[in-house]
């Protein structure tokens, strides 16, 4: 038993340079009354909606599992994830319903179940938006008001895409040019989760905000029983952590309209340990119920990142329009891809929570804008599914359509799979209402 019952909403405050800093807590079971009971009305393992993006598709014979149903074999290109199979289910042989236009049908009909909005022309190709919200945008509707943030848009390797409109350079969608821009930079991700204001005086990279709320720390776990104070001392050792990584990386004077964090090194993106810190400014984001919907833009669309890790030493866009098959470099770029999507599950995976980790109380749509990067299409598109739902989704399930199914049902199952009560996803030939059962439990 703990000695003193505290609200979920319990924030550690302070001041730093005269600026207000908020360290908000993780789950404790002092925030609940006996056998995990919420107090008041709080739910004890809060819905979550994520969204997981990468550009430039697959190829598809290296990405589809060969086997179907429950336990399904990792194929190749999903081979980083083996781990996480029971948290992850795969849907294929769908198709985009919305238009057959290179990146943007598939950008805008997997994320917003509609046909791409397009505002001119632009070369050989098109400049072009989203109609309607995105995916992620319609949980973050469903969460409103019950955190702080609405949503949160983090970014991994940086925007080399072309001027074809919104739809090549950001993930999250209000309606047509109306976005959510990523943030790449996660000093000013981290700022943000603290409360803390753009104000030169402070500069979170050379001060930690444990400094600031060292006292009131001391005080609450003394106040609190052992499990709870081990958990704290836990979480405060991560924070400190995120601040040490985010802070070696940071120029002696550099100040908050600097280039990035995790700047180029010999020109090559430091894609690994960038994408590692977001994943964990994610869990902490998650954990501490500072938002219930997020997405992650790992590459843009029609991406130009270069994945020198593999061998890389041009863009993967132009990779697979231009290297021959059966594109080596290209497969290795995705297997690597899919390497950190693992990364950022296995951290959710590892943040423990109520009964479970973060992973079992998210659901999580993993997705790109085409099938395969060579050719276009927008057949056999490869959806994942991951987190369990808080129960609602099932995990280690492989479903595959015979018949061309909308992949509009797939996000849909993904939403209702998080908790997003809604009746339907998507307009005209992207329209869906029903979900595929096999996915949900």
């Amino acid at each position: 038993m703990t000695a003193k019952r505290i609200s979920r909403r319990t924030l550690l405050r302070g001041m730093m340079a005269g600026a207000a800093v908020a360290v908000p807590l993780p789950l404790l079971e002092a925030m609940f009354w006996r056998r995990g009971q919420a107090l008041a009305t709080e739910a004890v393992a809060p819905d979550r909606f994520g969204l997981w993006f990468w550009g430039n598709g697959t190829r598809p014979e290296h990405f589809v599992p060969s086997t179907t149903g429950s336990g399904w074999s990792p194929s190749a290109e999903l081979s980083p994830l083996s781990g996480l199979v029971p948290y992850l289910s795969v849907v294929s042989g769908c198709e985009i319903k919305t238009a057959t236009h290179p990146h943007h049908s598939g950008m805008s009909g997997i994320l917003a179940g509609d046909v791409y909005y397009q505002l001119g022309t632009t070369r050989d190709t098109i400049v072009s938006t989203f109609n309607r919200q995105s995916v992620d945008q319609v949980a973050a509707d469903h969460f409103s008001g019950q955190t702080p943030f609405r949503s949160l848009e983090l970014g991994v390797t940086r925007f080399r895409g072309t001027d074809e409109g919104s739809t090549f350079e950001h993930l999250s969608h209000n309606g047509p040019n109306n976005v959510n821009p990523s943030e790449y930079d996660p000093r000013a991700v981290y700022n943000r989760l603290f409360s803390t204001p753009d104000d030169p005086r402070v500069d979170l990279a050379r001060q930690s905000v444990l400094d600031a709320v060292v006292d009131q720390a001391i005080d609450l776990q003394r106040s609190l029983g052992y499990d709870d104070r081990l958990r704290v001392e836990q979480y405060l050792d991560s924070v400190r952590t995120l601040e040490t990584q985010i802070a070696a990386n940071v120029g002696a004077c550099t100040a908050f309209d600097e280039p990035e964090s995790y700047p180029d090194v010999n020109g090559q993106e430091q894609i690994e340990q960038k994408n590692l810190i977001m994943s964990q400014l994610i869990a902490l984001a998650l954990a501490c119920d500072l938002t219930r919907a997020f997405s992650v833009q790992f590459s843009t669309c029609g991406s130009g990142v270069v994945v020198w890790q593999v061998g890389a030493a041009n863009g993967l866009h132009t990779l697979c329009h231009e290297e021959a098959m059966p594109q080596d470099t290209v497969h290795a770029a995705i297997t690597f891809t899919m390497g950190q999507l693992a990364v950022f599950l296995q951290t959710l995976a590892d943040t423990p929570e109520g009964d479970g980790s973060l992973l079992d109380h998210c659901g999580i749509l993993c997705t790109t804008e085409l099938a395969d990067g060579w050719t276009h299409s927008n057949q056999n598109y490869p959806i994942l599914v991951a987190g369990k739902g808080n129960g609602r989704l099932r995990g280690g399930v492989h479903y595959r359509s015979v018949s061309l199914e909308n992949t509009s049902i797939g996000v849909y199952t993904a939403l209702r799979g998080a908790g997003v009560d809604v009746t339907s996803f998507g307009a005209g030939a992207g329209y869906a209402n029903t979900v595929f059962s096999e996915l949900l439990t």
